[in-house]
């Protein structure tokens, strides 16, 4: 496989520390790539640097690596280095990435640094925070944070967490993603943690794509940055390309019923290759993850998501010594000028968010026809929830879970809860039963044929399990018992009240029509309909270029009329 790399670590007009140069090559590091190249020179000489990369790029060793040099060559101990990424996982990855370092450089002391994890909450949080009272200014050299979690312990000074005071030897500051840390919210975030800041610094900012928000927190946070862009080979220099080149993009639009023989069809026919396997929720993972255990035989599958915390680093540790495994909810593809290939299934009704992907996000995809001589697995999946309660619940766990994920979704004008066909979906599940959840409720499923048994006497495999829930049922029938011919006392509630009840459970129903999808969403998508037949006919030579950007911007004038009317447009839904 051929990678993309811009010269060995030696060739750099900057020396880097022998033992550094070790643990690179001892982590499989032996060459550059080119956002490298061009950013740690930058850095090293004191220079604000605003990088432009796409993912996979090899952005988080381009400022890992002078942050380790700058703390090597400082003269003051207590010199400070703030690592701000947008979601959880990434402040993880990075202190991982920081402790492969530390562990590999640290005899005799080499890299005498220490460095503080703060994301979400828990008991480590809570010991780090105490630590943190206790060591106040010599705790930590780089903290690596997500900036919700930051802000707060700047805001904390009353409870004895003064983090402004020790933040006033911060040398470098980095903005990793800084696309995605405006894309979801956090410019306010992130606005508060600056004026904290000491201005004489170093700053870096990282991000897959410049955009207008990017661009205004770059005059915001930097001074006189140099800017760094790296574009792959093939890549025109105006493309906002937001993926790898070698990354091969793909759909299969199939049925709800239809998509978890597809997907074991697929991955029986790829056993030699790796697989990262992305589903909406926890719940889903746990649930096919236990059926592609059983039903995938001859691999390793693992498990991951973000409710197994510390777990889940060892799980990917060994995915990536594996020569074949799958791994669930985890990763990425296409990384570090490798070649990968991306496969994502798609209901009929969702077919139209492949030319939203093309047209407003740059990442055109390539249709896979379906697999034929599919075998039918959903009813060994229901054998499985007949035999055991554990899988039974997930199940119905995935199922609500995923609808309520759906409900929710980001690009809400395709991917509408009112066109989703639940009897489908529910059978692709291999549900035993409808689960009762406000979504599915006075809504009638003729073509869903639930099983004939009561699902109350579907035992736990685990013979420890269904002891417990045979005396809970015990206990409740006892409770039950006794409970009968008493006469339920009911407290006369104030009209009043009841009344504000009332009007909170309509309120309640007309945001759940209102998420569900309304009448006037359908002219949105009318809209995104004519968009994507301009597309067509001007990839089939039917219509000129300048008669497609004639059709869109007709289009662009109702999208104006229709915010006038107070609605959204079509980019502020998706």
């Amino acid at each position: 496989m051929e990678h993309v790399t811009e010269g060995s670590w030696e060739s750099l007009p900057v020396s880097l520390h022998p033992r550094v140069l070790g643990a690179l090559r001892e982590l499989g590091f032996p060459y550059m790539t080119p956002v490298q190249s061009a950013t740690i020179p930058l850095f090293m000489r004191n220079k604000d640097v605003a990088a432009e990369a796409v993912t996979g790029s090899g952005k988080t060793l381009a400022f890992v690596i002078p942050i380790l040099e700058i703390l090597l060559r400082r003269e003051e101990k207590l010199k400070k280095t703030i690592i701000i990424t947008p979601h959880p996982r990434g402040p993880v990855q990075i202190d991982e990435v920081l402790s492969h370092f530390h562990r590999i450089t640290s005899p005799n002391c080499f890299l005498c640094f220490s460095q503080i994890l703060w994301i979400g909450a828990g008991i480590w949080t809570n010991y780090v925070d105490d630590r943190f009272k206790q060591q106040g200014v010599s705790f930590g050299n780089i903290i690596v944070a997500t900036p919700g979690r930051l802000e707060d312990m700047f805001r904390r000074k009353a409870e004895g967490l003064d983090l402004a005071s020790c933040v006033r030897s911060l040398d470098v500051l980095v903005l990793d993603e800084a696309d995605r840390l405006l894309d979801m919210g956090f410019e306010a975030s992130i606005n508060t943690i600056l004026e904290f800041l000491p201005k004489q610094r170093r700053t870096g900012l990282f991000s897959a794509t410049q955009t207008q928000e990017v661009e205004n927190l770059v005059r915001a946070g930097l001074r006189n940055p140099v800017r760094v862009s790296v574009k792959e080979k093939g890549v025109a220099a105006s493309s906002a390309q937001k993926t790898p080149s070698r990354l091969e993009n793909y759909y299969m639009v199939c049925k709800a019923d239809e998509k978890f023989n597809q997907l074991v069809h697929f991955l029986r026919n790829h056993k030699q290759e790796k697989h990262l396997v992305f589903f909406s929720t926890c719940a889903c993972v746990e649930y096919y993850g236990k059926a592609l255990e059983a039903l995938v035989k001859g691999v390793k599958i693992m498990c991951i998501h973000g409710k197994m915390k510390y777990k889940r680093n060892k799980i990917f540790m060994e995915f990536r010594k594996l020569q074949s495994a799958f791994v669930h909810r985890c990763g990425r593809t296409a990384r570090i000028g490798h070649g990968g290939s991306a496969l994502v299934f798609l209901l009929p009704m969702e077919e139209s968010y492949i030319n939203f992907l093309a047209i407003n996000q740059k990442c055109p995809l390539q249709e896979m026809k379906l697999q034929r001589n599919t075998v039918d697995l959903l009813p060994k999946l229901k054998s499985m929830a007949l035999a055991d309660r554990a899988v039974f619940e997930k199940g119905m766990k995935a199922f609500v879970s995923h609808v309520q994920a759906y409900a929710k979704h980001e690009c809400n004008l395709i991917f509408r809860l009112k066109d989703l066909d639940f009897a489908s979906l529910a059978q692709g599940f291999a549900l035993l039963r409808m689960p009762k959840m406000p979504e599915l409720r006075g809504k009638q499923f003729p073509d869903f044929v639930p099983v004939d048994v009561n699902t109350d006497t579907i035992p736990f495999k685990d013979k420890i399990r269904e002891k417990q829930r045979q005396k809970l049922l015990e206990q409740q029938r006892r409770e039950k018992t006794e409970n009968e011919g008493r006469r339920k006392f009911i407290k006369n509630k104030a009209w009043s009240k009841q009344k504000a009840k009332k009007e909170k459970k309509k309120k309640m129903n007309e945001k759940r029509k209102r998420e569900e999808g309304s009448d006037i969403e359908d002219e949105d998508m009318e809209e995104l309909l004519n968009d994507t037949r301009l597309l067509k006919k001007l990839k089939k030579g039917k219509i000129t270029e300048e008669e497609f950007e004639k059709g869109l911007l007709t289009t662009g004038k109702r999208t104006i009329k229709t915010v006038d009317l107070g609605i959204s447009d079509l980019e502020d839904d998706c």
